[in-house]
């Protein structure tokens, strides 16, 4: 069975997701005459996907139709996937989200999904969803998917949910994938005959179930963890012996969603942690696209590996009907029954030819319920911030995020948004632009 989907790439310059998922869709024979359409701003980095795309169609013998799309609109025009990638204001903008906090006192570590961090980086990438989602509802095929991979992932979500007429639309994460590898291989059983269960929101789920042939593992991980103190010094092992239930995201992003990890220098120490090592990312990002490029103009061997990715899943499932479980970042329409009604939450989903199919959980344990609403309070201001235009939202967004509440007064958090404000400028949607 051939199918021909068209799938659009926004923000296809993003050469590691681009690589990856070109390489995922040509593990799939039934796939590999679909239509990739690319986009991306910058015209170096959109030859350079290009370029990638073309070279790893040939290396697979698949039969893509390539195009490379200045313009948005166009690239989406018939699409029945876009998968959005951008990351508006690239390093100078990420730059602004850590090293201004940090004048502060404001310890981050990624600074992509909460804190002020996460605040600023929705509020600038809201207005390119919005014109994404305009141009899907006006151009793209009937029916057609928004894949997300964007962060902060739940105020993403959740922004266009709530503010555009899109609403097939799912977050994709790889945490959950990574987190159950590392923890079959902590309890020394094969992750093939592991059985999981997983759910919260985004970079804040939980493994609620983890078992062998019906038997509970986490006691095998608690003696695992006893044994060694080096595992104690994990901010995500801290969070599970305190709250009875492993969380999905690394230690390094979850130490700044709370008010526990970051706030003294011997903190910092205690948990191996790395503040703004999100800048060393970033750096090592760019040197990798240059080592792509020139890898592309010299005639190098490419490496293509399967990905544990979920988007070309879901479009496999969907075209050609064969069932997946997979886990997706969606509205929460009564999904998990103790979070807020309309919030984004990481669920399982069953996906198919009818679509991504989200998994009623019911309640969370009510301790991860509380922890995840502190999360999604943050989340929720933000959204109405750029729904409602208010710039107040924005501080009361601040106000209330756990670790920049834990070191800073209200006068400071209102002093810090305003120096944001200015430096993020026009990235800004119109109305939050203003100093307060």
């Amino acid at each position: 069975m051939v199918v021909m989907p068209i799938i659009t790439f926004i923000g296809a310059g993003s050469v590691v997701f681009t690589r990856d998922l070109l390489g995922d869709l040509c593990s799939f024979p039934e796939l590999q005459s679909a239509t990739v359409r690319l986009h991306d701003i910058d015209p170096e980095r959109l030859a350079t996907a290009e370029a990638l795309a073309r070279r790893t169609a040939e290396v697979c013998g698949a039969n893509l139709t390539i195009e490379a799309h200045p313009d948005r609109r166009a690239a989406i025009d018939g699409a029945n996937y876009v998968l959005n990638m951008v990351q508006v204001g690239m390093f100078e903008a990420t730059r602004h989200d850590l090293e201004i906090p940090a004048k502060y006192g404001v310890v981050q570590t990624i600074g992509d999904t909460l804190g002020v961090g996460g605040i600023f980086r929705a509020l600038r990438t809201f207005p390119v969803l919005e014109a994404i989602a305009r141009d899907m509802h006006e151009v793209a095929a009937d029916g057609a998917w928004l894949l997300n991979y964007t962060n902060p992932m739940a105020m993403n979500v959740w922004f266009t949910t709530a503010a555009t007429p899109v609403q097939n639309v799912v977050g994709l994460c790889h945490s959950i994938q990574h987190t159950t590898r590392t923890l079959a291989e902590l309890v020394d059983v094969p992750f093939e005959e592991v059985t999981f269960e997983g759910a919260g929101v985004n970079h804040q789920a939980w493994i609620l179930r983890f078992e062998h042939h019906g038997q509970d593992l986490y006691p095998r991980l608690d003696a695992r963890i006893d044994a060694d103190p080096e595992l104690r010094r994990r901010v995500r092992v801290e969070l599970y012996r305190r709250f009875g239930y492993f969380p999905t995201e690394s230690s390094e992003h979850s130490a700044e969603y709370l008010p526990w990890f970051l706030r003294r220098p011997e903190l910092v120490a205690r948990y191996r942690l790395i503040p703004n090592e999100y800048i060393d990312r970033m750096v090592e990002g760019l040197e990798e696209y240059e080592a792509t490029k020139a890898l592309l103009a010299s005639g190098g061997e490419l490496e293509i590996e399967r990905s544990l990715e979920y988007a070309i899943q879901i479009i496999h499932s969907i075209e050609t009907g064969e069932p997946r479980v997979i886990y997706g970042n969606v509205r929460n329409d009564n999904l998990i029954t103790n979070l807020p009604d309309g919030c984004c939450v990481e669920v399982p989903c069953v996906v198919d030819r009818t679509g991504v199919r989200p998994t009623v959980i019911g309640d969370l344990p009510a301790q991860c319920a509380a922890l995840n609403r502190t999360f999604a309070n943050v989340g929720d201001l933000t959204v109405q911030a750029a729904i409602q235009g208010d710039p107040r939202l924005v501080r009361h967004a601040a106000m209330l995020d756990p670790n920049t509440s834990s070191v800073l007064d209200i006068e400071a958090i209102w002093d810090l948004c305003n120096e944001l404000t200015a430096a993020h400028g026009d990235a800004l949607p119109e109305a939050l632009r203003v100093q307060l």
